[in-house]
């Protein structure tokens, strides 16, 4: 005889979670006390967005469900974001959720909610567990469904009294991952297609691999003499510095790239829907029927189809499919020699930073110091917002789960991944750029990493403005500046209120130094540097937009 709440830890250790977030909440409380004698490690958060995200980041970075509990009302609808970015980013991912209890329900009681109804759109599947008794089937099941197909969040709410039965019921098994491979009569069409290509392209995107596989499409690619291209923030799935590496197809697209995409007569997009952001608003590729002969490979056939009619539609899971075409041998003469190295040649000037800019900071020799000093498996964490272009341009990744940052382009979510990332990897050197307006999102989370001895690097690029959005209001308004000036604190003096490091870059030239101070503090460390606003882009100024004619 065991509660409801000592069900879901043991289906939960069942199923292999070694860490969740949290922000306590009284609706689930008895989830709490059984986690007391438990194995799994606990995050306590600040708040459920901050949570949410660290989940998320979790699943990202290990492929796993990403574990995280809040109370009701309030609580869930603070979290929604994470669940909104682990849906448009197909990250794994379950929501545990403390609800009214059963007898109170369609009262509107105390922060009720009917969460089936609010997740509806931005979730796999919602689900209430009235019966403790089912709590082995459910848990089980949802980790089942976030991992599935193309992997999503899962919410289960928790009735209060239902966590406090005592029953009898299953001792909880493991999931059995779902897994989809490429069939060989589909492997035979792949190759007669590419083997009549004169300029192939092949781009890397969404979830569901691993080291084992970016390894794998390495060598098909290598073999194949393909120039690869990585899918908007997922610039890990491909060494940037091999010859055959061509860039990340997203937001500012290097034009080159972008040409190159569009030219291509066969393009393999291996695991990525190629959603609005990587094809450059649907520009690169027509919709539904596109001018490139596509050959889609995707673990959900739901999503073979879906926007573009592909020539060739492969449902399988990326690792499977790499695993498969790394031993597809090449033919005897390659149709387009040199395309790689023309590819990979554009990417190195593209992404050499320039060396000056308006005002005191210059942010490109920052970016060029910080490649000579970052270990190859730092991991780098990102929000939203034009700071970021500086680290996805500019920054050359090395390897898998070095980055997590969300496709979505949600606000105040580097932050949160920097700490999930550092508790997984503690041994590695996590930083975290931000803009001023994205760290004040999610920003009273570097409390958390504070309270776990979790050295983080933070950046904190402050401008003073969304720096986004008033590059494209004075574009469309010019000169009427409205509601996108910020007033900010003193970060370095807010990092050591926490009880972490501080500094503040006023020039170029003090950057080494701080970023040296903060890496020898052993402390979560905000580096604030105070960009002039102008320099709202490597290429432009704010002025540029707003005296465009």
């Amino acid at each position: 005889m065991k509660t409801g709440g000592e069900l879901i830890v043991e289906a939960l250790a069942a199923n292999g979670a070694e860490r969740l977030f949290c922000v306590p909440g009284e609706s689930y409380l008895a989830v709490l006390d059984a986690l007391y004698d438990a194995k799994i490690g606990i995050t306590i958060c600040r708040a459920e967005g901050g949570a949410a995200m660290m989940a998320e980041a979790w699943g990202k970075l290990t492929g796993k469900p990403g574990i995280c509990f809040v109370t009701r009302g309030p609580g869930a609808t603070n979290a929604s974001p994470g669940i909104h970015i682990a849906m448009q980013d197909s990250t794994p991912m379950i929501l545990f959720i403390g609800q009214v209890q059963r007898d109170a329900r369609e009262r509107e009681a105390f922060q009720e909610v009917e969460y089936r109804h609010f997740f509806a759109d931005t979730a796999k599947w919602v689900a209430e567990i009235d019966d403790a008794r089912r709590i082995p089937e459910f848990v089980t099941r949802a980790f089942s469904i976030a991992t599935s197909g193309r992997p999503g969040p899962v919410v289960l709410a928790l009735p209060e009294d239902m966590l406090t039965d005592t029953v009898e019921t299953v001792a909880a098994k493991p999931w059995q991952p779902v897994e989809t491979g490429p069939s060989a009569a589909s492997i035979e069409k792949l190759a007669d297609i590419l083997q009549g290509a004169t300029k192939p392209f092949m781009i890397l995107g969404g979830s569901r691999w691993s080291p084992e596989a970016v390894k794998s499409i390495t060598h098909f690619a290598e073999k194949w003499h393909l120039p690869v291209g990585c899918s908007f923030r997922r610039q890990m799935l491909f060494d940037n510095l091999h010859p055959n590496y061509a860039g990340d197809v997203g937001i500012g697209v290097n034009p080159a790239l972008g040409a190159r995409v569009k030219e291509a007569d066969v393009l393999l997009l291996v695991g990525g829907r190629f959603g609005e952001m990587p094809s450059s608003g649907y520009s690169l590729m027509d919709s539904p029927y596109p001018k490139q002969t596509l050959i889609h490979i995707h673990p959900d056939a739901n999503e073979l189809g879906r926007v573009y009619r592909p020539a060739l539609a492969i449902n399988s899971a990326p690792d499977a499919f790499a695993e498969t075409v790394e031993h597809l041998a090449p033919p005897s003469h390659i149709n387009w020699p040199g395309e790689a190295d023309a590819a990979h040649k554009s990417y190195l000037e593209w992404s050499t930073p320039p060396q000056s800019g308006p005002g005191r900071v210059a942010m490109g020799p920052i970016m060029s110091y910080l490649e000579t000093v970052l270990p190859e498996d730092a991991i780098m964490t990102n929000g939203a917002g034009n700071y970021a272009t500086w680290l996805h341009r500019f920054h050359r990744f090395r390897r898998y789960a070095t980055q997590a940052a969300p496709t979505s382009g949600s606000m105040g979510y580097g932050l949160p991944a920097a700490v999930a990332a550092k508790q997984l990897h503690p041994e590695r050197t996590v930083v975290c750029f931000a803009g001023d307006g994205c760290f004040l999102m999610n920003g009273q989370d570097f409390a958390t990493a504070v309270k776990y001895n979790l050295p983080i690097i933070v950046l904190v690029i402050n401008n003073g403005i969304y720096g986004t959005i008033r590059m494209h209001q004075e574009r469309e308004y010019p000169g009427r500046v409205s509601g996108t000036d910020l007033t900010n604190p003193d970060f370095a003096m807010l990092a050591r209120a926490y009880g972490g490091h501080g500094e503040t870059v006023e020039t170029t030239a003090e950057f080494e130094g701080a970023w040296q101070r903060a890496l020898q503090s052993g402390k979560p460390a905000i580096i604030e540097i105070r960009l002039d606003p102008e320099a709202i882009t490597p290429a432009k100024t704010l002025s540029d937009f707003r005296n465009r004619t």
